[in-house]
């Protein structure tokens, strides 16, 4: 479903009308999959647009955009509205590195700048009985937890634009057990997963997290529609399930940064379980995804790790030595 690009002008001609002011460089970007994104600059500042069918991930970037500080760089959003066959955010550009092309050479600079990410998610302030969905505001507390938002994860909801992927994954045996294994083991180690409140941003690749040009530090975190509020283990098994497919996130190993800092404490209880737990949520939620959009080979490759994760258990709790 990704957007074809619309024609420079034709963009070029929506923002002058919306701005009320000339706009130049117009230039069409690598977009998402949701979006088709375009820089360009405006009145003395740099901006992209993005242009997509879902406004809802726009407004969370929007509202999500007042977590930002020093250690935690979220563009600011200047528009939302609708255009063209659907919906239009634009925001201040950033410029960076995205994290997935971090090279094996460069993954201690990275990492370190990933320990910082994560801490300031969790300093990110929320009451206790915050709601774990936190989009849209007003969410019941008591309904929305974090370990719901688990289970509710791994169920195709018919009210879901990404809908339909059970019945395709119960067409193939070997996918079907695969899927039923991994929701037997989720439920079996959801007791040890904490009721916290952390940001989790859920989606730290594909283009959504950029770091300066010597890796030493974050410059801009995009894309907030997967966001949640819940355990940061989460984020750290987002990483170390993708680390298979990006050699340079695989060396980074958040997995051993995490459990070796001091910081941390009681923080990281049962934390070899509940990181087990939140990879073969990823692995599941990626199995229902590729059957939804149809790519076979992705869908296999992810079964196969999944399957793999489900084998070995729960990483070592070993600390980095040397």
């Amino acid at each position: 479903m990704t957007k074809d690009p619309r024609p420079v002008e034709e963009v070029t001609a929506f923002l002058a009308a919306h701005h009320g002011s000339p706009v130049t460089d117009v230039t069409y970007l690598v977009g998402g999959y949701w979006s088709s994104a375009y820089s360009y600059q405006c009145d003395g500042r740099e901006l992209v647009v993005r242009f997509g069918q879902i406004r809802d991930g726009y407004d969370m970037d929007e509202l999500a955009a007042a977590w930002a500080g020093p250690d935690l760089p979220i563009p600011e959003v200047l528009a939302v509205g609708a255009a063209f066959d659907g919906a239009f955010a634009i925001s201040a550009r950033h410029h960076g590195q995205f994290l997935e092309d971090v090279a094996v050479g460069d993954a201690p600079s990275a990492g370190a700048a990933l320990e910082h990410l994560l801490a300031a998610f969790r300093a990110v302030p929320a009451p206790a009985d915050a709601p774990s969905s936190w989009y849209p505001p007003g969410e019941p507390s008591d309904t929305s937890t974090w370990r719901q938002w688990l289970v509710d994860s791994l169920i195709d909801d018919p009210r879901q634009v990404v809908s339909g992927w059970r019945a395709g994954l119960a067409e193939d045996p070997e996918l079907d057990d695969l899927y039923r294994r991994c929701e037997r083991r989720i439920g079996e180690l959801l007791d040890v997963c904490p009721e916290r409140r952390d940001v989790v941003h859920g989606d730290l690749l594909h283009k959504n997290v950029l770091l300066s040009d010597d890796w030493s530090h974050v410059t801009a975190v995009f894309s907030w529609k997967c966001s949640v509020r819940g355990d940061f283990l989460f984020d750290v098994a987002w990483c170390t399930f993708w680390g298979a497919w990006h050699p340079g996130i695989a060396a980074i190993d958040l997995w051993r940064r995490t459990i070796a800092d001091p910081r941390l404490g009681d923080l990281l209880d049962h934390a070899a379980e509940r990181h087990h737990c939140y990879e073969l949520a990823i692995g599941a939620k990626h199995l229902g995804w590729h059957a939804w959009t149809g790519d076979s080979a992705e869908l296999h490759r992810v079964a196969e790790h999944t399957a793999a994760i489900l084998d070995r258990g729960p990483r070592p709790a070993a600390a980095i030595t040397g």
